[in-house]
């Protein structure tokens, strides 16, 4: 995969819309690459010298997604979480790709003109997808990889989930946003909850607040339907590529020393699929929360945390004793799972 072979075309004009909540410690900034602009949102490590670390969001998400997560990390990344092309702040691509291999390439580009690589990469849904495909593209830009709910291919899709897939079919971003033009902004986000927490009694009012606020400007862009039609499109075409292009066979290619978190409660993609990738990812560690739904980084952060302190110490990286923390018995190493447990050949379906 080439970093730099995106055309260097202008951008259009975007509309203004209200400001992009930044919580209290994070920065934003924006990164301009030929046809290509990025929005980063960074949080100051406690300390100098600390390996860095990037974010990718989900499907529909955006770097706000990982502000539970990052200062709970700042005693031992440097981390950064960006906004892939077309969601949070950042504005379309100028070719209009939208798939899994743009995306990743959008993470190399960001990461070859930062310097910042190798970095510990951790990635959500889409983004969990994307950082497979970078990881095992550009092993050089890679010190650990953890997933969350990575969006890998599935024969047997939840019923909960066909409503993501069905975006991609033609017309259908047409058909949403107008079927969606009598729902309120709180109306969507709490669909939106519903279906990516396991249990969204535990967002507290003051996120429902921000969440409604930042639903509000998402919807007021012209460009959000195409970017969430292209992208869903982009999954389900990767899920259908073969060979040595197939994310299956991409994982097993994966050098990394990986953390694979799932949650139970997951309605987007299966909890069964927790097995099967810790076979995958070779050498890979397997935490797994009952309770959590699709973004366990967001309902369960200090779990999360925790699990992620424990993978970078065990891969050499250097770490304070106070920072540690047990996961518990909800963590399991991938070592404790055989193919008789359920896990089969990853190249094949669940």
């Amino acid at each position: 995969m080439s970093s730099t072979d995106l055309p260097e075309v202008t951008g259009a004009v975007l509309p203004k819309v209200s400001a992009v909540r930044v919580e209290e410690g994070e920065r934003l900034r924006q990164v301009g690459l030929p046809g290509l602009t990025l929005t980063v949102r960074s949080r100051p490590p406690s300390r100098e010298g600390l390996p860095p670390a990037l974010y990718v969001h989900g499907l529909g998400g955006s770097s706000q997604n990982w502000s539970a997560l990052m200062p709970l990390l700042a005693d031992t990344v440097d981390g950064e979480a960006l906004d892939l092309p077309g969601f949070g702040d950042s504005p379309p691509p100028d070719d209009g790709d939208y798939s899994v291999t743009a995306h990743a390439r959008a993470v190399i580009r960001h990461l070859d003109a930062a310097g910042r690589g190798p970095v510990h990469l951790i990635g959500n849904s889409l983004g969990g997808s994307v950082s497979t495909r970078v990881a095992a593209a550009r092993p050089d830009l890679v010190r650990t990889l953890t997933l969350v709910s990575p969006a890998l291919p599935e024969l047997r899709i939840q019923r909960s989930a066909v409503p993501t897939g069905l975006l991609a079919l033609p017309g259908m971003g047409a058909l949403l946003g107008r079927l969606a033009r009598d729902l309120t902004a709180e109306q969507r986000t709490r669909g939106v909850l519903g279906l990516c927490y396991g249990d969204p009694a535990r967002v507290s009012p003051e996120a429902l607040r921000n969440a409604v606020e930042e639903m509000e400007r998402r919807m007021a862009l012209p460009y959000f339907w195409d970017a969430m039609v292209r992208s869903a499109r982009g999954i389900v075409d990767a899920y259908t590529l073969g060979g040595q292009h197939g994310l299956w066979r991409q994982a097993g290619r994966v050098l990394a020393p990986t953390l694979l978190v799932y949650g139970g409660r997951d309605r987007l993609v299966g909890y069964r699929m927790a097995r099967r990738a810790a076979v995958a990812f070779r050498g890979s560690r397997l935490l797994t929360l009952p309770d959590a739904g699709h973004v366990a980084m967001m309902e369960y952060p200090d779990e999360v945390a925790a699990a992620v302190r424990e993978l970078l110490a065990d891969a050499g990286e250097t770490l304070p004793p106070a920072s540690r923390r047990s996961t518990g018995s909800a963590a399991a190493t991938a070592d404790e799972v055989s193919p008789a447990d359920g896990a089969g050949d990853p190249s094949q379906g669940s």
